[in-house]
């Protein structure tokens, strides 16, 4: 009989020295978020770890200062809720930096989409003006406005 292997892929991040502040500040940030595993290093440090946020598993390394997290890899969150995205944006982008659009970089460096579900409904509406008026409102916005992008 075969074996089937069903193969996953994982994120892996790499930070400079700061794997066990990263997890704790996205443990608070994520209601459905657990430690799964922590990899000792030398002298009590903390070489890596696996978590999982929201059923999302990653793995994380303290590999040193020779690579950065850039935009062009991002996580993007989907919310239901102007609340939802409000509470995301103010806690991810807490100590990093707010860009155009819903994107932020959080205190680490790692960017992320803070999006509504009502954007990709309305940039796909049947209305060819309606489709341009929410995309040049969203051009215009740093955090999301569900509202915003609705009135255009």
């Amino acid at each position: 009989m075969n074996s089937v292997h069903t193969q996953t892929i994982t994120p892996f991040l790499w930070f400079d020295g700061q794997v066990e502040e990263a997890i704790d500040f996205y443990m608070t940030i994520f209601a459905n978020a657990k430690k799964l595993s922590v990899m000792p290093g030398p002298n009590g440090t903390v070489m890596g770890a696996n978590f999982e946020l929201n059923g999302q598993r990653f793995m994380a390394l303290n590999g040193g200062p020779q690579y950065k997290f850039t935009p062009a890899i991002s996580f993007y969150i989907n919310c239901e809720t102007q609340q939802e995205v409000d509470q995301l944006w103010e806690k991810l982008s807490a100590g990093g930096r707010t860009d155009r659009c819903g994107w932020l970089q959080d205190k680490f460096g790692l960017s992320w989409q803070i999006v509504p579900s009502a954007l990709p409904r309305l940039l796909q509406d049947k209305d060819p003006g309606k489709r341009t008026r929410v995309l040049n409102a969203m051009m215009k916005m740093t955090k999301l406005d569900i509202a915003g992008l609705e009135q255009a």
